[in-house]
């Protein structure tokens, strides 16, 4: 994992718990963002499973494949990224050059965590014949360990690019390794990884949620477990979720991803109406406790102490932009981006 610069009165915040309190509590976190923004020459990026006010003050609000995208592109001195852990250090890999900073410490990725380095190290040296095929959603190792890098919105492209008679390890990820092996045919060899947002979906209430709203389609994200992608009226990534509610021509959605994203699906279509998937608790939606992290205060904290920072080390750097590179290209060719 890429290294963190932390400053030790940042860190002494972060202990005590006192980041949210470190704030004058009549300032306009509005402003001060922008006017940073400007000072710093940043960019704020943010993904749509971020809380609404985070996704209103980024410049650039997006899945795994556009926010890499934008990494890429940005002419900013300073990249602000409200996302976690391994989305960081993919702008980091993408900008060696800039500062690359994140608003918490501690906003990982159970995906990312269930990928161990070492033991996938152990895995790919077992399958010698095998391309790698990675989940963005994966850290800075496994990215070097790995050929091509992939994302929910391109995964189909990227698995079509390698020869029908070519062996593939795909990771981390097996929920969607094997919506993957459905829809290419592929007979993928998948690692046993998985999200923990999209894994605690509770079936038996979202079919309660569908007897009780029986206009509402269910649409899931692939990191779904199969039971639930096989009763979804359409499956995608983040972005294909949200063009898929503003394009169709049904009212009512229950969505079965990280609400985070109804947020955006409101804002674009407000005459429609969207439930957010239970899970499998008590709660009545299921939020990503880590992305859930970041705050508008602790952001406006990162942008003005430019801290905690990425860095990385620069051998690791360039193993690990290779393959996302190879997904760019791939990304590009096949029309997905710009």
């Amino acid at each position: 994992m890429a290294d963190i610069n932390i400053a030790p009165e940042v860190l002494d915040i972060e202990k005590k718990g006192f980041l949210d309190r470190a704030i004058d509590p009549a300032m306009d976190l509005f402003a001060a963002i922008e006017r940073l923004k400007k000072e710093k020459n940043a960019v704020v990026l943010a993904h749509y499973y971020q809380e609404a006010d985070i996704q209103d003050v980024a410049d650039y609000i997006g899945d795994s494949l556009g926010l890499a995208q934008q990494a890429e592109k940005t002419s900013a001195d300073m990249i602000v990224f409200a996302g976690v852990h391994f989305m960081a250090e993919t702008a980091k890999i993408l900008n060696p050059g800039k500062k690359v900073v994140l608003p918490d410490l501690k906003a990982g990725c159970s995906l990312a965590d269930s990928a161990p380095a070492p033991l996938f190290r152990q895995f790919r040296e077992k399958h010698p014949d095998h391309v790698v095929i990675s989940y963005i959603n994966c850290t800075a190792e496994i990215k070097a360990l790995s050929d091509i890098i992939c994302t929910s919105g391109n995964a189909e492209k990227i698995i079509e690019s390698v020869p029908a008679d070519q062996p593939i390890i795909f990771a981390p990820d097996k929920n969607l390794g094997a919506y993957l092996n459905k829809k290419t045919g592929r007979n993928m060899v998948l690692w046993n990884g998985a999200c923990m947002v999209h894994e605690i979906f509770s079936l038996e209430k979202i079919t309660r949620l569908k007897v009780r709203h029986p206009e509402a389609k269910l649409i899931a994200h692939p990191e779904c477990e199969d039971p639930l992608l096989r009763i979804a009226d359409f499956i995608g990534s983040t972005t294909q979720l949200l063009k898929f509610t503003q394009q169709d021509a049904g009212s009512d959605y229950i969505v079965a991803t990280e609400t985070g994203i109804l947020h955006q699906m409101q804002k674009a279509s407000p005459q429609k109406n969207f439930i957010p998937a239970p899970p499998d608790n008590s709660c009545a939606c299921n939020d990503c406790p880590h992305m859930k992290l970041n705050t508008l205060e602790k952001l406006y904290l990162c942008m003005e102490y430019e801290l905690p920072e990425i860095l990385m080390d620069e051998e690791l750097r360039i193993a690990a932009k290779k393959p996302i590179e190879r997904m760019l290209d791939i990304s590009r060719a096949a029309g997905l981006i710009g």
